[in-house]
C-alpha cells in the first residue's frame, strides 16, 4: 500500500461527487460462494437500531489492533483514530476479498460484510464526515442483491449491481431499501482517500 495523504482540513471537489464507480476486477461467483460460507459465523446487528427497521447485521473482516481479541460489536463499531488497522483471522479463508483489497493503492481501515435483510430498511442518515472532502472514503461490493434493492443518496439512485465497485458520499443523506425476499448482502471498506483514489473516483463519475 502507498503511503496515504492525510487532510488537515476539508477539502474543495467541485462538484461534490455522490456517488461513483470504481474500476475493479471481481470475481462475482467464487466471492458469492466465498460469502456464503461465513453466512454460519456469528453475524452481530447494526448498533445504531434507530437508524434501521427490519434486520441489518455486520460481519467484521477487519478491525483496529487494539480490539482484535474483543467482541464483534466493538470489531464492527468501535471507530477511532489511528493507523493501527488488520485483518481479522476470518479472511484468512477469504481469497475473493483479498482480491478487492489487494487492487486497492490506498490505505484500508475497517472492513465488514453487511446484511439487509429482504424487507428491512436504512432509514435517511448521514455519516458525518465519511466522504472524499474529509479525506475518507467508503466503498461497496454488492455480492448479493437484486433489482428489488434500492440504495439512494442526495435523492439520487446509485445504480448498484453485483460485483461492482462503489464509492459513495456517505456525509450526504442516504437510505437503503430491501424490497425484494432475499437478504442483500455488501462488502463495505472503509479508506484513507489518498491521491490514487480520489482518482479512480473522479474518472468514475457517471455523466
Amino acid at each position: 500500500m502507498e503511503n496515504p495523504v492525510i487532510f488537515s482540513a476539508p477539502i474543495s471537489f467541485a462538484p461534490v461527487i455522490s456517488f461513483a464507480k470504481v474500476a475493479c476486477a471481481v470475481q462475482l461467483s467464487v466471492l458469492q460462494h466465498e460469502v456464503d460460507q461465513l453466512v454460519q459465523n456469528p453475524w452481530v446487528d447494526h448498533v445504531n437500531k434507530k437508524d434501521y427497521e427490519g434486520g441489518w447485521d455486520v460481519l467484521p473482516l477487519r478491525c483496529q489492533r487494539q480490539h482484535l481479541n474483543a467482541h464483534p460489536i466493538l470489531q464492527g463499531f468501535a471507530i477511532a483514530e489511528g493507523e493501527d488497522w488488520e485483518n481479522l483471522p476470518v479472511l484468512e479463508h477469504c481469497p475473493a476479498i483479498a482480491a478487492i483489497f489487494n487492487q486497492l493503492q490506498c490505505p484500508i481501515k475497517a472492513a465488514r460484510l453487511m446484511r439487509l435483510k429482504a424487507g428491512a430498511e436504512i432509514k435517511p442518515h448521514r455519516d458525518n464526515e465519511l466522504s472524499l472532502e474529509f479525506g475518507e472514503a467508503r466503498l461497496h461490493v454488492p455480492i448479493h442483491t437484486s433489482a428489488d434493492v434500492s440504495f439512494i443518496v442526495d435523492n439520487k439512485t446509485i445504480p448498484m449491481r453485483a460485483g461492482e465497485l462503489w464509492y459513495f458520499n456517505a456525509d450526504q443523506v442516504h437510505e437503503v431499501y430491501n424490497r425484494g425476499s432475499e437478504d442483500r448482502i455488501n462488502l463495505v471498506i472503509d479508506c484513507v482517500a489518498n491521491e490514487w483514489l480520489c482518482e479512480q473516483i473522479r474518472a468514475g463519475v457517471l455523466q
